[in-house]
């Protein structure tokens, strides 16, 4: 039988921030929720797109250019190849759109970079 996802219950089980958790996947795209605090590293993602969905808090995505905040509801795509730095206020949280062969900081390697191994639920 088809369940739909609470998003709020899955949240709640996210302890570490900048941990993307896979809550599903759909046409080849990964769809994953993210708790974010602080600011994570400059990093591109050379063949993927990645959209950023804020659902609470506030999500400021830097990119060398200009900058995005996105406020709860507001969904911002960064196009492939821009360099970006996501900053986020105290509890916030984000659901990303990916595509499966998107790795979590491009090809920067980061004691901070997530495998998808880590990012199954």
């Amino acid at each position: 039988m088809a369940e739909s996802i609470d998003l709020h219950k899955k949240l709640e089980t996210i302890r570490q921030f900048w941990h993307p958790k896979i809550i599903g996947e759909a046409n080849g795209q990964y769809i994953k929720l993210a708790r974010c605090e602080g600011e994570l590293e400059w990093h591109r993602h050379q063949e993927e797109d990645e959209v950023f969905l804020c659902l609470e808090g506030q999500l400021r995505l830097e990119m060398r250019d200009e900058e995005v905040v996105l406020n709860p509801g507001e969904l911002f795509v960064v196009p492939r190849g821009v360099e970006h730095k996501p900053h986020a206020q105290p509890n916030t949280s984000v659901l990303l759109v990916e595509p499966k062969s998107t790795q979590h900081l491009g090809e920067l390697e980061s004691p901070r970079a997530v495998n998808i191994e880590e990012q199954m639920e």
